[in-house]
């Protein structure tokens, strides 16, 4: 089963040196971080602010090239974690076919950002993902434990 999430916030954790992408569903039971690197989550900063960019960045740039393509990304489904990996699909759809694309999570999120598709999550990711184990982390979470956000 999917669970439909959005982007509720991206951190920067000074701890890993990484920006943490966390997402949340709709109902705001469930919430997923997933860490990613500074390139994506400039990215993803970009799309969320809307900032125009004077020349196509490579997000803009795959956006482009499907629909120059006459393609349409319905939706990115983030599929599992193995070895506290996550991977994601991308579909894209024409006309008459749908087609997935292996992809990370975090260049998926910020191509659906760019043409607003949805973003789901399988529940069995979620499941995976201890909640009391996250509510503690985001409970104990305190101002000082992050950098400035984007």
């Amino acid at each position: 089963m999917l669970v439909r999430m959005t982007v509720e916030g991206l951190l920067f954790d000074p701890r890993s040196s990484m920006y943490i992408l966390l997402l949340k569903n709709a109902e705001g039971t469930a919430t997923l971080p997933i860490w990613i690197g500074k390139p994506e989550a400039d990215s993803i900063a970009l799309a969320l602010g809307k900032v125009a960019t004077p020349r196509p960045l490579t997000h803009d740039l795959i956006k482009n090239m499907v629909y120059s393509l006459k393609m349409k990304i319905t939706r990115i489904v983030i599929t599992e974690i193995l070895d506290n990996t996550y991977y994601a699909l991308i579909f894209l759809s024409d006309s008459k076919n749908e087609l997935s694309i292996d992809s990370r999570p975090s260049d998926a999120i910020a191509l659906a950002l760019r043409v607003s598709a949805p973003i789901f999550v399988e529940e069995s990711v979620l499941e995976k993902r201890s909640t009391d184990e996250l509510e503690e982390w985001l409970k104990n979470l305190k101002p000082e434990d992050f950098g400035n956000v984007m």
